[in-house]
């Protein structure tokens, strides 16, 4: 498959798209450099996610405040579309606001622990080990110190509507996929959605939690929707071709999945059997280890968690030396 096209330039910093709706853009999309989304109207706020560390978020907000001095001087709201930290890293920094999230993520918030658990994590990484250089090489640009994740202060089950101005924010409960908890923000009257996690765009999607049914079904959703714009999680803007792209991915490794799961073919074996040649543009193919850990523990009957076996990230280690040679 070839490379999705962008909706607009991929370059780092706020896209307006000329109706109150910005996004946030972080190339080259892969681990930890997430998107975020802005939506203002007469004079009010709404953040979609803030970022992997301190630094990166205060950049996002000047950002946003040189662009829209009033609205965004307070921010009113903050949806963190999930729980992963580099959605989530930044909530302190939006002072006075309420932070909106699924019932679901905030438990995650709580359970994962995962600034702290990161800083020490990227303080003990060596290279002695596989995972330990990977986790090392990936969180490099990364500064976990003082972090004091946010929780949120309000949470739902299923759909709220939350109003900017004179917008409506439709906030859409779409997990347990990507994270037991993913949410997607859709703003009908601009046809823009944030979608968090739920997309990744020109990068391998990571399946933490699953069923993968329920992300294929969102991707579904979101192709049904009447929207112009999608601002995925990671990579760039995209529209209603990009969803689709992602929906095909996560069917086709679905089915090869279970296909080597009912010959009994081991995790590792299958993750390496499955061809991504038609993926081959994509980045962070190493996440076919998740995907298939996810998808296996799924076909036995497993509930949807994210407590990943830490002897994954050495396979993905593997993987992706093999691949690079």
């Amino acid at each position: 498959m070839a490379e999705i096209p962008s909706k607009g330039p991929y370059t780092k910093g706020l896209h307006d798209f000329g109706n109150g709706c910005y996004a946030y853009l972080q190339p080259d999309g892969s681990w930890g450099w997430s998107n975020a989304g802005l939506v203002v109207d007469s004079g009010e706020s709404l953040l979609v996610d803030t970022l992997f560390d301190l630094k990166l978020t205060r950049e996002m907000l000047d950002g946003m405040r040189r662009a829209e001095p009033k609205a965004a001087a307070r921010i009113g709201t903050l949806v963190n579309t999930h729980s992963n930290g580099d959605h989530t890293f930044g909530n302190q920094l939006v002072e006075g606001a309420e932070i909106v999230a699924s019932k679901a993520c905030a438990e995650e918030m709580v359970h994962d622990n995962g600034a702290q658990r990161l800083a020490e994590m990227k303080r003990s990484a060596t290279s002695t080990s596989e995972a330990g250089a990977f986790l090392a090489e990936i969180f490099a640009p990364f500064d976990f110190e003082g972090i004091d994740v946010t929780m949120p202060t309000l949470t739902f089950e299923g759909e709220l509507t939350r109003k900017v101005g004179n917008k409506q924010v439709r906030l859409i409960e779409v997990g347990p996929a990507h994270t037991r908890g993913d949410v997607l923000a859709y703003v009908p009257q601009d046809r823009v959605i944030f979608t968090g996690d739920m997309l990744f765009i020109n990068g391998h999607p990571i399946i933490w939690a699953g069923p993968v049914a329920n992300w294929i079904k969102a991707c579904q959703l979101m192709i049904d929707l009447d929207v112009e714009t999608v601002v995925p999680g990671h990579g760039p803007v995209t529209d209603k071709k990009g969803v689709a792209a992602v929906k095909g991915y996560l069917e086709y490794i679905a089915a090869e999945a279970r296909r080597r799961y009912d010959a009994g073919m081991p995790l590792f074996e299958a993750a390496r059997d499955i061809s991504l040649a038609d993926y081959s543009s994509w980045g962070d193919a190493e996440r076919i280890v998740i995907n298939v850990a996810t998808l296996y523990r799924e076909f036995a009957g497993g509930k949807p968690t994210t407590d990943i076996r830490a002897d994954l990230f050495g396979l993905m280690a593997q993987l992706r030396k093999s691949m690079r040679n």
